[in-house]
């Protein structure tokens, strides 16, 4: 059986699955799509996704989008015991890294696409609101990580694995991450702790060269 994911290189929601599977030891096919030559657009991968979104995962036929469910489903179907700490089986332990996870994709992250990488795309100025929320949303990064060096518990979690991939891009694009201690000293931590850290940082000196 063949796992294969369609992922971007410089991508980090592709990043953080590549971590994730490296978390679990899991062999996948990777297939890299070109999105400047439309890879996404032609129809044997519309046929695939509908929504032509990077990344992609076919396991056994079925596709799966988003980057946050593909890692949840990776790490319950393929994940052993010693990785069942990435998505606790505890109901509550559990919300917290769906929280967690759920503040990523729909506050933090969106927030640093927003004030960030958009205006380049749209040839616009950021807006000084947006970077005033940006700050509130860190602090509140940094209060999560309030005495633990994980954001959801006292282990390493999918959750920290998606916040790190995000966080690597506003390092990137040069905010200031000194200025929250709790925040400056888990990035450092993950470079160390998470598998496969070596693509979050490729992603970033590509988004580096892009900048």
């Amino acid at each position: 059986m063949t796992i294969d994911l369609y992922y971007e290189t410089g991508s980090p929601p592709c990043a953080a699955i590549y971590m994730t599977i490296k978390a679990i030891g899991l062999e996948v096919n990777f297939i890299e799509m070109d999105l400047q030559a439309k890879d996404h657009l032609k129809p044997e991968f519309l046929a695939i996704n509908p929504q032509h979104s990077i990344p992609t995962l076919v396991d056994d036929g079925v596709a799966i989008w988003e980057s946050r469910p593909i890692m949840i489903y990776l790490v319950e179907k393929y994940g052993k015991e010693d990785s069942e700490h990435l998505y606790p089986k505890d109901f509550q332990k559990r919300a917290i890294v769906n929280q967690r996870m759920f503040f990523d994709v729909g506050t933090f992250y969106q927030k640093i696409v927003e004030y960030y990488l958009l205006p380049i795309f749209r040839k616009t100025i950021p807006k000084e609101e947006d970077y005033n929320r940006m700050e509130e949303i860190v602090g509140f990064l940094n209060t999560y990580l309030d005495g633990q060096n994980y954001v959801a518990g006292q282990t390493l979690t999918l959750a920290d694995i998606s916040l790190y991939a995000s966080a690597m891009s506003l390092y990137i694009c040069g905010f200031d991450l000194s200025r929250y201690s709790n925040v400056d000293k888990w990035f450092s931590h993950m470079d160390k702790v998470v598998p496969g850290a070596e693509e979050n940082r490729k992603a970033g000196e590509l988004l580096r060269q892009y900048l």
